[in-house]
Order: C-alpha cells, then sequence, then structure tokens
C-alpha cells in the first residue's frame, strides 16, 4: 500500500535536546540514518550512533554566523522530493539529492528571548529561518515526510514507532503536518506581533 512509507533518513536539528535520546535509540535500532548539523550532529555522536554531516552532504560549511546552515537544494530537495513523480525522481537522482523521510526539528526560542527581556539585536537573531523552512516543506510533502515540529510531539514519534516500527501511513503524517503548521503560524503571530510593538 503507496501510503505507508518507511522512515530510512532522519534530518535532525534541533535547540531543546531533552527527550531526543530516547527517539534517537529507537530509530537508530531501527536502522534509521542520522543527518545533522552542529550541536545536534556532537549530541548524536556522543550517544554513540553515526551521523553524517549537513555540510558533507551540500558540501558547504555553515556560513554567516550560523545564519545559513540547511537552506540547500540537497536538503529541501530531498524533503521536497515527490517520490512518486518521475521528473522530481530523475532530477533527485541527477543531483544526487537523497530522500529524507523524517525531519525533526524545532525553533529558536523567540518568545523567551523577548520575555527576558534581550536586545532587539539578540531578539532578531532568535528569528528562525532554516528550522521554519524545514517545517514548512516537511509538512507541505505530508504525503512522503513525517514532521516532528518540536519536542512537543518527540513522545507521539516514538509512540508509533513502538507501534509501527520505523513507517507512517498517511493519517500519522498529515497529524504532523497539521502540528507543523499550527507551530509555524504561532511562532510567526509572536514575531509579528513584537514588532507591531517595537
Amino acid at each position: 500500500m503507496p501510503e505507508i512509507k518507511k522512515i530510512k533518513t532522519a534530518l535532525i536539528s534541533v535547540f531543546h535536546k531533552d527527550g531526543l535520546d530516547e527517539l534517537l535509540k529507537k530509530l537508530n535500532a531501527e536502522g534509521v540514518k542520522f543527518l545533522s548539523t552542529g550541536g545536534t550532529q556532537t549530541f548524536i555522536e556522543s550517544l554513540g550512533y553515526d551521523c553524517q554531516k549537513v555540510e558533507d552532504l551540500t558540501t558547504y560549511p555553515s556560513i554567516l554566523g550560523g545564519r545559513v546552515k540547511t537552506l540547500h537544494p540537497k536538503v529541501f530537495g530531498g524533503i521536497l522530493g515527490r517520490r512518486d513523480n518521475e521528473g522530481d525522481r530523475e532530477q533527485m537522482t541527477k543531483y544526487e539529492i537523497p530522500e529524507i523521510d523524517l525531519v525533526i526539528v524545532d525553533l529558536y526560542p523567540f518568545e523567551q528571548t523577548v520575555a527576558s527581556g534581550a536586545s532587539e539585536a539578540d531578539i532578531i537573531e532568535k528569528i528562525d529561518i532554516g528550522g521554519i523552512s524545514l517545517i514548512r516543506a516537511g509538512a507541505k510533502n505530508f504525503k512522503d515526510v513525517v514532521i516532528v515540529p518540536s519536542k512537543a510531539e518527540y513522545s507521539v514519534l516514538l509512540d508509533i514507532l513502538n507501534k509501527k516500527g520505523a513507517q507512517t501511513d498517511i493519517e500519522d503524517r498529515k497529524m504532523f503536518a497539521e502540528r507543523a503548521f499550527g507551530v509555524s503560524s504561532h511562532y510567526d503571530t509572536a514575531i509579528h506581533t513584537w514588532f507591531s510593538k517595537n
């Protein structure tokens, strides 16, 4: 049945790492390959798991003070590529774009930074770009991709993995997509509110 999708490769890039270790343990046991950046990659490797650097995939380092890490066709192509679209599949092969089946990402703590009384410059740096783009991309392509948009969903995914192994059905993926757009909507509203007051 084509609506059941196996999770083979996961892109993981999170600010909040608490609770992630149990999820990583289960994904690793299911044979899922990890792809990551910076601190998350260090965290994954510290638990003894292999992890490919996003930089090795894109051949670009993290640039502009970390503002640009994941914004690259090899990352977004891997998430947005339609697995049942022959043209997409051909281009993914041509440009050596890997299929990314699971995206676990969260966002810089914008609201907490505002609440802390931080400077405008610090607040601006907590406007997430890569994370929000990954969330939207994963949610848009829910037909093929599982998007976990915050640590609140770690346990939801773990529950599915424990019941079904490293696979999801279309209802699971659609549910995560709905939650993802809820996360992005709330986040953008908070940023808009801050700008409107300042």
